[in-house]
Formats: structure tokens, sequence, C-alpha cells
């Protein structure tokens, strides 16, 4: 089993909108790193650390979990999609997504400030300067890491 991140624009889906709807697909990736991992390495019951982006205070909010592995994004055959590709056709796809599942809402968002602060995730790809991945991978530890983190919090320590 894998980890990774999956950054969102909590304005377009957050963490609310997956516990709602319980399970989802993971459209709209035109970064061919983040398809890459996607297509090439994502496994159903690899876990996910939801992260939301482009918003006031950039944080972890949750954990989902992989339940489908990549297929076709049939967003990007779409002309009025903002996702349309026009070299993407059905028959030769040149982009996918995968399905994630709620799993788990944070009693309280880790801020980007608040992980820099934790010395267990030095390294994060998340930390590093200028890392903007949509998807990345995460190590064990920093799940983990992160996991403690949201739990240490909600205890108010």
């Amino acid at each position: 089993m894998r980890h990774w991140l999956m950054k969102t624009e909590p304005s377009v889906f957050g963490i609310d909108d997956l516990q709602r709807k319980g399970r989802e697909h993971w459209d709209g990736i035109r970064n061919y790193q983040s398809r890459n991992s996607m297509r090439d390495d994502m496994k159903v019951g690899d876990r996910v650390l939801f992260y939301h982006s482009s918003t006031d205070v950039p944080a972890i909010v949750g954990t989902a979990r992989v339940v489908r592995e990549a297929y076709a994004d049939p967003s990007s055959w779409d002309p009025e999609s903002q996702y349309f590709d026009p070299k993407s056709r059905p028959d030769n796809p040149r982009w996918v997504m995968v399905d994630v599942e709620y799993e788990s809402k944070f009693a309280a968002p880790l801020s980007l400030a608040e992980l820099r602060e934790v010395q267990a995730l030095a390294g994060m790809l998340l930390l590093k300067q200028g890392m903007r991945l949509s998807i990345q991978p995460v190590t064990p530890e920093h799940f983990e890491a992160v996991l403690r983190q949201a739990e240490r919090k909600a205890r108010g320590g």
C-alpha cells in the first residue's frame, strides 16, 4: 500500500463534499507527473491525505482511500469542460482519474505552518519550497506523523 497527498480547492470540491458523497472520481488532473502517479502507481486501498489549497489557510483536512484505479477522464473530451484537451480522444486518452472514498475529517485542519513545526515531517514533499504538484507521494512515516499530529491537535495538545 502506498500513501498520497491530493490537493483540491475547497470552493470546487472539499472534504465536506467527499464526506457527503462518500465516493467520487478525482478528475481534472492536467499535470503529467501527477497523471503518471495516478496511472502507474495508485492502487485500490492506497491511503490519501486530503489537502485544501487555494484558500486562506491551506491545510490537510482529512483522509480518503483509493477505491478505483486509473481510468480515462472524459472531461478531457468535453469542449464545454474547463479540463478539455483537444489532443485527448476516447480512443487515445491522455488524462486519467481515480475514485476516492471518504475516510475521515480531522477535528481541526493541519495548516502548512503547523506542519512545518513537526520535526517528524522534515523532508515531506508538501513542505518543500516550490512544491506545487496536486498529487504527491507521502512516505508511510510522514503519513503516520500527520495522523498523530491531527490526533494531538484534536486533544488540544
